[in-house]
């Protein structure tokens, strides 16, 4: 017996009839009642859908995905923000899929992004919603802190288990919003429209570049939850990835004649390695690359060029090892600055048992340790960094080690024949 199976969605009011899967198409057109029905639903103007027994899964937001921005809301009172946050005030549970996916579309400017470091889970009051929805055309539009990808990426979750059409239109406006804001050379500012300052730089800082390109990649991949991205769409974001993945490649530096890793920010032009806030030196970045050959080492069957950079960055990772450091973070009398509050200091100690670490920067050309004060002025110890910075930023990291944990299976996986770290 075959019949067309229906209910009533209790998000919004209308009724999504689905064909199971398993009936076969011939006899449910032979049925004269179920041609009767189909012509009614369209004229009804009812929505026809495929079953998709996998939405069922989205049950909650990854909350964590916005947590650099739920930090900065809460820890940082912006003047320049639109609403912040008020005392006592709750905030959405992580299944609240709904009610979060609706401050989402709340934020969303008119091109297409999202500003950063508000809180998507947070209740606002009528009073903020008003505030936030008069700014629409002000397009403070971001990748930084992991803005506007993750907020697509919750969109289309959603819209898997609430298939209103709103958050589809919401995602699919953020898609276009990476395909506008892409260079040419495959690249993506950190800010869109472009500003004249150094967030028009390409930028792996904070993630951004490997956020962009999982989200694009999800979407390569055909993963369900994308399958409201229609086929033009599709090819463009496609052809998107495929332009940030030869960036990726071009942009590896090769310093002193070897391959190494990447910079934080480049110029978007030369596609050099350039500087991006003024302690922020162009220099070979340890801490953001580790992540980018991680998302590259995800990667189902790598072409070539794709193999021979993590190769040659886990080589780099290796090489740059610092032995016997470890970072103590200590107790200090509070400090109010323009920029902080410091009530901790940071300093380097010497431990034979500590395990191998990594500076966050590399001077190019001499691959030494590098570190910089807001005047720009780099130094080559930690202590010299004046204490509002030394204790205020990721100066050291152990990231690469994920990488090389990850290599030897890696290596047996996609390059058999040429183990990087043999003796």
């Amino acid at each position: 017996m075959y019949f067309i199976d229906y209910k009533l969605c209790g998000y919004h009011n209308k009724i999504y009839f689905y064909i199971p899967k398993t009936t076969p198409m011939l006899i449910f057109l032979k049925s004269k009642f179920a041609l009767l029905a189909f012509a009614l639903l369209l004229s009804s103007g009812f929505a026809f859908a495929q079953d998709t027994t996998h939405n069922k899964k989205f049950t909650r937001i990854n909350t964590e995905d916005f947590g650099d921005n739920t930090r900065h809301w809460y820890g940082i009172f912006d003047k320049a923000n639109v609403i912040n946050p008020l005392p006592g005030r709750p905030t959405y549970k992580a299944t609240q899929i709904a009610e979060i996916a609706d401050n989402i579309l709340l934020f969303q400017k008119n091109n297409g992004g999202w500003p950063k470091n508000y809180d998507m889970m947070a209740v606002l009051t009528p009073a903020q919603k008003d505030s936030v929805l008069a700014v629409k055309n002000i397009y403070n539009t971001t990748y930084d802190n992991g803005s506007t990808y993750t907020q697509i990426t919750a969109l289309a979750g959603v819209y898997s288990a609430i298939p209103d059409q709103k958050y589809k239109d919401a995602a699919i406006k953020g898609l276009g919003f990476i395909l506008a804001s892409q260079y040419k050379n495959g690249g993506w500012p950190q800010y869109y429209p472009l500003e004249d300052n150094y967030s028009r730089c390409i930028t792996y800082n904070d993630g951004v570049f490997e956020g962009i390109m999982e989200l694009l990649q999800e979407i390569k991949d055909n993963q369900p939850e994308y399958a409201f991205v229609d086929a033009k769409l599709r090819a463009k974001l496609n052809a998107a990835y495929d332009k940030g993945m030869d960036c990726i490649l071009k942009t590896q530096i090769n310093d002193m004649g070897k391959p190494t890793a990447w910079c934080q920010q480049y110029d978007e032009v030369k596609l050099t390695p350039a500087w991006a806030r003024k302690f922020e030196p162009p220099s070979i970045c340890n801490g953001e690359s580790a992540d980018l050959v991680l998302f590259l080492m995800r990667l189902d069957h790598p072409k070539k060029e794709i193999v021979e950079a993590i190769q040659n960055a886990v080589v780099w990772f290796n090489e740059s090892k610092i032995f016997n450091t470890r970072v103590k973070t200590i107790p200090a009398p509070r400090m109010v600055t323009p920029f902080r509050v410091s009530t901790s200091d940071r300093v380097v100690v010497e431990d034979p048992a500590a395990p191998p670490i990594w500076t966050r920067y590399y001077e190019l050309g001499t691959h030494k340790p590098l570190f910089c004060n807001r005047d720009s002025k780099v130094v080559y110890a930690l202590s010299d960094v004046l204490r509002e910075r030394r204790d205020g930023y990721g100066w050291y990291t152990y990231n690469p080690q994920k990488v090389l944990n990850s290599y030897p299976a890696w290596q047996q996986k996609w390059a058999p024949g040429k183990n990087a770290l043999a003796k």
